[in-house]
């Protein structure tokens, strides 16, 4: 076994094969990028090496700085976790040319799985069914679009050199075919380095099965039962769980012997996972993932084995130490993807500091490479953490899973916890009747908003803030006396103050609070619009407050962050904007015509001129964020009066990007996700 190895990769994956490493007594060091300087892996592992900037390309994509890391920390191998250089066979060589050891496949078998049309060929020659569409990858634009107007639509552009669902578009009509074509090269390139698409049939109504593998190197290949990632958004996988339900015994098992046979043919080391597309009783190869999945925790939740340790041994030359007929599926884990994203802005990624960030205490995988304190920045994937449970059966697994995800708290970003509660809720989910296209066909339906927090919650957060600023103030200060609001003074009466004292938004309202004196006892009286509420807040040892009104008890998370207030509770997380009165600009707020970055990212094209008549909707910059493309849109009418932005600059979140000078009043423009551009 190795003494020590580098993890070439960041975040949860790169904690959880530290902490295999770990258990297995092998030393571990890491790299890192300028903006993971800070970041759990970084700590965790212990030793790690800065090789780069911020954007992957100047970092964790850098083959020759991670080998350089790989030699300089001892290392005996380098494991290369999932994307990133996982299925790079320019790297597994470059590492092998090294004297080192790539944990992984080796690099003829990357070569011929990695790439998606290479990978066809083979499953064709395994005798494994597989759909039609090209035969080769192509970087020709023109090509590719005379490929798709001889096939039958809608099809599937694909990126040959990855997966994972980027750089990926259903083309539905020719009319958005050079587009779909040049968005699904941009992110090819951006998350690959390489823009070359493969076409496909499209398969509406599905089920994604994947079925995981091992093997020796020699020729012996074992498989680890399959996998259900069914439930996808944009191509997106969401939750996942072993094994797959009211899956036929013959259709299981004819897949279960493709996978092994095409690794046979092959000769694969080390582990990997063959997908099948199923529809109408028939399975189709969809493509080989020659590395570790994000969803490899629930196949090992059922099995009991170490799916990284396997990689480990494999690569150590140990080869297999399981056999395929001691294996067997002990009841049911299901996977949830919590991720900073904001589902009522059409899943846009969530950047800013993470405030506080708590997971269920027991009975729950947590994979996590984010703590209270971290950025959330826009270089990478938005997965926060992935949230693992296992039962006996499927409905408690899924019951379990609804509870661990509502005991996450997560503040300072906006996440995917609702929606993924929402998604565990659906009657096809829990019925297992779903099909890929199933989450894209309900959120048509669901038109979901930002939520605003119950009254009573915007009460206590209001009630926290005034108790918070009365801390925070210098003495004698304005804020400072039990009997003082900050606007009016009161002798134990519990008159409420004539002028507001913080405006708070929230669900698209503003809220004028006013508050009373705060008595002896702790209780304070709230008025959120014309509602009043007499509470009291109480602190708890680990950081939550008991909120009390009259005989109910409610505990609560509450956190600030400049102008934001964060509130979590039993009726969910809600992120509270704040003014204080006396500054009045958010209370009567008009449109300037401002189009505002909504994120951090990078300029990647404007569409328009200073002096140009742009329509509502139109698009005049394009911008990238954690690999996804948005699309800054004007909201109305008008002409562009300035320019700020440039190709290629960096921007911070809220940079003003255009002044559109409105030939009627409207609100400022917002950015929307490109169709599919999810990370």
């Amino acid at each position: 076994m190795f003494k020590k190895i580098l993890i070439a990769n960041r975040g949860e994956i790169a904690c959880r094969i530290a902490r295999s490493c770990a258990r297995l007594g092998i030393a571990v060091a890491g790299v890192h990028s300028s903006a993971d300087r800070d970041a759990l892996h970084v700590d965790s592992i212990g030793e790690s090496i800065e090789i780069g900037g911020a954007p992957a390309t100047e970092s964790y994509l850098r083959m020759d700085a991670v080998i350089a890391a790989a030699r300089r920390t001892g290392a005996q191998a380098i494991h290369p976790g999932y994307g990133f250089l996982a299925e790079n066979p320019a790297f597994a060589r470059a590492v092998e040319a090294a004297g080192l050891v790539f944990i992984g496949p080796t690099p003829e078998s990357i070569e011929r799985l990695g790439d998606k049309a290479a990978a066809k060929h083979e499953a064709r020659a395994a005798g494994v069914p597989v759909l039609g569409g090209s035969e080769e990858p192509s970087r020709d634009a023109a090509a590719i679009a005379a490929t798709v107007r001889g096939m039958p639509l809608p099809v599937v552009l694909k990126a040959a050199a990855g997966g994972g669902g980027k750089g990926m578009r259903v083309v539905r009509t020719l009319d958005t075919l050079e587009a779909d074509i040049a968005s699904a090269m941009r992110e090819g390139a951006s998350a690959f380095g390489d823009p070359a698409l493969i076409v496909e049939p499209f398969i509406e109504h599905g089920r994604h099965i994947e079925v995981q593998i091992a093997g020796d190197g020699k020729g012996h290949v074992i498989h680890l039962f399959e996998r259900e990632c069914t439930l996808q958004r944009r191509y997106q996988k969401l939750i996942e769980e072993a094994p797959a339900s009211h899956l036929d015994a013959a259709l299981r098992a004819a897949m279960l012997s493709d996978a092994v046979r095409l690794g046979e043919r092959l000769r694969y080391r080390g582990v990997g996972t063959v997908e099948f597309i199923v529809h109408d009783g028939q399975h189709h190869f969809l493509e080989v993932n020659p590395r570790l999945q994000v969803e490899h925790p629930v196949t090992e939740e059922v099995t009991g084995l170490d799916i990284v340790e396997l990689m480990l041994r494999i690569a150590a030359g140990e080869g297999l130490p399981v056999r395929q007929q001691d294996l067997q599926v002990q009841g049911h884990a299901v996977e949830a993807r919590v991720c900073a994203e904001d589902a009522a802005q059409n899943f846009m990624p969530s950047t800013g500091e993470l405030v506080e960030v708590r997971f269920a205490a027991s009975g729950v995988r947590v994979e996590s490479g984010v703590r209270a304190g971290m950025v959330v920045t826009p270089f990478y994937d938005p997965m926060l953490a992935k949230l693992i449970v296992h039962a006996p059966t499927r409905q408690a697994a899924l019951d379990k899973l609804d509870w661990a995800l509502g005991e996450t708290q997560v503040l300072g970003v906006e996440t995917n916890i609702a929606f993924l509660r929402r998604l565990l809720s659906l009657p096809d989910t829990r019925a297992a009747t779903f099909h890929t296209r199933l989450v894209d066909e309900v959120l048509a339906e669901w038109r979901i908003a930002t939520p605003s927090a119950p009254l009573h919650y915007i009460a206590a957060a209001a009630a926290w803030w005034l108790r918070d600023a009365r801390t925070s103030a210098p003495a004698y200060g304005a804020w400072t006396a039990l009997d003082v609001t900050g606007w009016q003074m009161h002798a134990g009466s519990d008159s409420i103050t004539p002028l507001p004292a913080l405006l708070v938004h929230s669900g698209g309202q503003t809220h004028e609070v006013r508050v009373g004196a705060l008595a002896p006892d702790g209780e304070v009286t709230v008025q959120v619009g014309a509602e009043s509420l007499r509470l009291a807040l109480a602190p708890m040892a680990d950081g939550h407050w008991r909120v009390r009104r009259g005989d109910c008890h409610e505990t609560l998370q509450i956190a600030c962050k400049g102008e934001a207030l964060f509130v979590q509770g039993s009726a969910g997380a809600f992120t509270l904007g704040t003014a204080s009165y006396v500054n009045q600009v958010a209370a009567a707020r008009k449109s300037s015509g401002q189009l505002r970055t909504p994120m951090m990212g990078v300029i990647l094209q404007t569409h328009v001129a200073v002096g140009d008549q742009v329509r509502a909707g139109d698009v005049v910059a394009t911008m990238e964020s954690m690999k996804m493309e948005l699309r800054i849109t004007a909201e109305h009418d008008g002409v562009v009066r300035s320019l700020s932005v440039q190709p290629g600059q960096m921007v911070e979140r809220g940079l003003v990007v255009a002044v559109i000078e409105a030939e009627e009043s409207g609100e400022p423009g917002a950015a929307e996700t490109a169709e599919g551009a999810a990370a």
